[in-house]
């Protein structure tokens, strides 16, 4: 038997399906390239998601990731090589490359593991802006080509958005089955208590690797669908600060929570948008974003996704205050 609480979630997740399908089909250019922007975020996030939230390592250096992936793609299709080959070489490069960060978490943890892949996207941002032989510096690559579907052009923004909604639809459903397995489980154990999850038999150097190469790979595929969204790329939205905003954005929707990357990727992407357009705001939406997000940190440090948690904690707490005040007056009635 489903509670009215799971019965709830899934009639909200199918009203949020319908809305996805249904509303681009009334939004201009703009609004389709702003929700395809949100839902790149949500995949390069959803890694990061389980890097961080699940297995409980330290990065900022998921920009990198998203730029390899977007670089490679956008350096094989001016060769000639299709997208559709070109977005597994960008996973698959993704993937070798997350292997070699996570041996430093093997290493140092919590502040030292971030400064150390923090150094990482710093290299990696240095080699885009300096090596123009390969990436083209700061003047970029340009007149990036969107790709095709069985004969069927995604040049068009609605075609594209649907593509990538079908995309992120996919990865969210492989990684919701990673989780819900006994890799998932072991995750939680590496992040909850790595000495007890060793003695139970989890190889916390596996599965630490496994947790930077998994994210890294969720990273490349978004940057992959950054690429061709976007159709010119340039060193700038793969530095250090990116690798802060998405860190910021699972952190606001929830470390640990699946959905987490929805919300969060919704409140770096889509509300700083529409602060903008809010009248008597517009001139002020950046520092009323930063306000905002400053003082979400310091009542709900656990991210949005954590208030019907804490609501259900004040609830328990409270009943069995009243339980133990009950009792309490029981015995002293009876003496």
């Amino acid at each position: 038997m489903k509670t009215a609480a799971q019965k709830f979630s899934l009639a909200l997740a199918v009203f949020a399906g319908l809305l996805m399908l249904v509303a681009p089909q009334f939004l201009k250019n703009y609004g389709l390239y702003l929700l395809s922007y949100w839902l790149v975020f949500i995949i390069a996030t959803m890694g990061l998601n389980l890097t961080i939230g699940y297995a409980g390592q330290k990065s900022l250096g998921h920009a990198a990731f998203f730029g390899i992936g977007a670089y490679t793609v956008a350096i094989l299709m001016k060769a000639g090589v299709s997208f559709w080959l070109g977005l597994p070489a960008a996973a698959l490069i993704c993937f070798a490359i997350g292997l070699v960060l996570g041996f430093p978490a093997l290493r140092v943890q919590a502040i030292y593991l971030a400064f150390a892949t923090l150094g990482f996207n710093t290299a990696v941002w240095l080699v885009m802006r300096n090596e123009e032989w390969l990436t083209g510096g700061t003047f970029g690559i340009n007149n990036i080509a969107r790709p095709s579907l069985f004969g069927f052009s995604l040049e068009g923004n609605l075609a594209y958005y649907y593509f990538v909604l079908a995309v992120t639809v996919l990865l969210a459903a492989l990684l919701w089955g990673l989780l819900r397995s006994p890799w998932g489980k072991a995750f939680t154990a590496l992040r909850d208590n790595p000495i007890r999850a060793e003695s139970l038999g989890v190889n916390i150097r596996n599965y630490t690797l496994l947790s930077f190469a998994i994210g890294a790979v969720y990273a490349g595929i978004a940057g992959a669908l950054f690429a061709s969204l976007v159709q010119f790329i340039e060193p700038g939205p793969f530095a250090v600060a990116a690798s802060i905003m998405m860190y910021l954005m699972v952190v606001v929707g929830g470390a640990g929570y699946f959905l987490g990357p929805v919300v969060g990727a919704a409140v770096g992407v889509v509300l700083p948008e529409w602060l903008r357009d809010v009248p008597l705001v517009s001139n002020w939406y950046l520092p009323m974003f930063g306000a905002a997000v400053v003082l979400l940190m310091v009542w709900l440090p656990d991210g949005l996704l954590s208030i019907p948690d804490r609501i259900r904690s004040k609830r328990a707490a409270r009943e069995a205050s009243q339980a133990r005040a009950a009792a309490a007056g029981r015995i002293g009635a009876a003496s």
